[in-house]
């Protein structure tokens, strides 16, 4: 079992900055794989980035692609997703999601942070 909890979301204006934080507990942290995902209101939710166990492979949704970064701290347990230059399209619930297994799908979610980016 994993347990994942979300922090750091919160109201934005564009262009500006914030940094979301997963604290996971249960099974090794520093064994498996961890996404961010999100969803905006009426739309399907989508992968944003993700990072490998050792955090030495990161992957990144074309519409994120440098502005968003995404880094692990194995010793806190902890996933980060750095976002800058947010846009209102940005707006949306973030869960990070933890792969326990190698190359299965997301086993384990969060409930979520809101990031509201005004125009």
């Amino acid at each position: 079992q994993v347990q994942l909890v979300e922090s750091g979301g919160g109201l934005v204006q564009a262009g500006g900055s914030l940094r979301l934080s997963c604290a996971a507990s249960g099974r090794t942290f520093s064994s498996y794989a961890m996404g961010w995902f999100r969803q905006a209101p009426g739309k399907e939710r989508e992968f944003v980035a993700a990072i490998s166990w050792s955090g030495g492979s990161t992957y990144y949704a074309d519409s994120v692609k440098g502005r968003f970064t995404i880094s692990r701290d194995n010793a806190k347990n902890t996933v980060y997703l750095q976002m800058n230059s947010l846009k209102p399209e940005d707006t949306a619930v973030y869960y990070c999601a933890a792969q326990v297994v190698a190359s299965s799908a997301y086993e384990y979610w969060g409930k979520g942070t809101q990031v509201t980016v005004s125009s």
